[in-house]
């Protein structure tokens, strides 16, 4: 279809048609003057199928609608930009930036000056990312949900409160995610009471499993009737060669008091020292002879044991480096002196309240928020 053009627009046209974005021109009676070939390329239609028709055969129902909008708003400032399709003869549309602006001419007549740029990859990355977003929200809601499983796991190895008849037992257990690396022991069998804390090395997911694997070795041991000594010298051994992980370690400490609640065998590798407090408040230290487990074969010495005779109202108190390694605001650490003091001062407490004053101590001399899982074992002769 022939259209007159201005002798502006015929002098520009070379220019018009070498642009990489689709350009449309019209008059002020929206009908279209111009189209160059980029644009063509966009419509995937010949300039002679639109030239000297308005944007009402090109564009339908509430799509004219918005158009007819966006011509409104374009009218009004004098230049305007969003974003819209161009329609093809397929039913297709091609995602674009339309940016429009008012010219006028040398004899005042106005002329709409309209670019089209499109947009199509940068909407199939958008559409690409989203649907990423989506795999990544439902990975996260599956990961969430077995994190959820395994806390519940996790918390079924903590240690568990007990009245043994002749001892009673507290026990404190919080892992700094949601599952972590440490778990406990307080198993009561027909001639003894087994206490044991373990703490594997680094947090989340990989400490936790390794963590359940330890423990079912663990109870598999003690079950087969392994003293302590003999416990930690069968874990070491078997993480050494079962597991076997380069940088993977781990330290316990285990105890076992006999049926008549008065003698107390223990055996620690790498752990930090058990607590012996008589019940007139005397602390006593009672350090591993064993270095830490799961990293050489010779971890654990022939004598790794050590015995203890107790008295009615003694205490013995096991826990992890969790409640040890805590800084103030000044960078001091509490460490094994500052967590013997807290458990001095506490000791004529009730057994259960002792526990609670000890973390409460702990976590108020934090400047920050607990860093490690902290695991605690209270044992008391009566």
């Amino acid at each position: 279809m022939n259209v007159e053009k201005p002798d502006w627009l015929e002098q520009m046209e070379g220019i018009l048609e070498t642009l990489n974005e689709g350009v449309l021109i019209a008059d002020d009676c929206q009908k279209i003057l111009f189209v160059n070939e980029c644009m063509e390329r966009l419509m995937a239609a010949p300039r002679s199928s639109v030239l000297g028709k308005t944007p009402a055969a090109i564009y339908r129902g509430k799509d004219y609608e918005y158009l007819e909008t966006q011509i409104d708003i374009a009218k009004r400032r004098g230049h305007h930009r969003y974003e819209f399709f161009v329609p093809r003869p397929d039913g297709s549309r091609v995602p674009v930036v339309v940016s429009s602006r008012g010219v006028e001419d040398p004899d005042g007549r106005m002329f709409g000056v309209v670019t089209f740029t499109d947009i199509s990859e940068q909407k199939k990355a958008e559409q690409n990312l989203r649907d990423a977003n989506q795999q990544l929200q439902r990975r996260a809601e599956e990961i969430q949900r077995d994190l959820v499983l395994a806390a519940r796991v996790q918390q079924s190895l903590a240690p568990r409160t007990l009245d043994w008849g002749r001892a009673m037992v507290e026990t404190y257990y919080k892992p700094v995610l949601s599952i972590g690396g440490d778990f406990g022991l307080v198993t009561p069998q027909d001639s003894h009471l087994d206490l044991l804390i373990c703490d594997v090395s680094g947090h989340g997911i990989s400490s936790a499993l390794l963590a359940n694997r330890i423990y079912t070795e663990t109870v598999s041991l003690l079950r087969g009737g392994a003293r302590p000594g003999k416990l930690l010298h069968r874990l070491n051994e078997f993480v050494v060669e079962q597991i076997g992980i380069s940088g993977f370690m781990f330290t316990m400490a285990a105890a076992r008091l006999d049926d008549s609640a008065r003698r107390l065998t223990y055996a620690a590798g790498g752990h930090p020292p058990a607590f012996w407090i008589s019940a007139s408040g005397e602390l006593r230290q009672i350090e591993p002879r064993a270095t830490i487990l799961g990293a050489i074969e010779d971890a654990v010495p022939e004598e790794a044991t050590d015995t203890v005779d107790l008295s009615p109202g003694d205490r013995v108190m096991i826990y992890s480096d969790g409640l040890t390694e805590v800084w103030d605001a000044n960078g001091e650490m509490l460490g094994i002196e500052g967590l013997a003091d807290l458990a001095r001062r506490t000791t004529q407490l009730s057994l259960s309240a002792m526990r609670e004053a000890i973390i409460r101590g702990v976590v108020s001399f934090s400047a920050t928020p607990v860093h490690d899982d902290m695991s605690l074992v209270l044992l008391q002769v009566v």
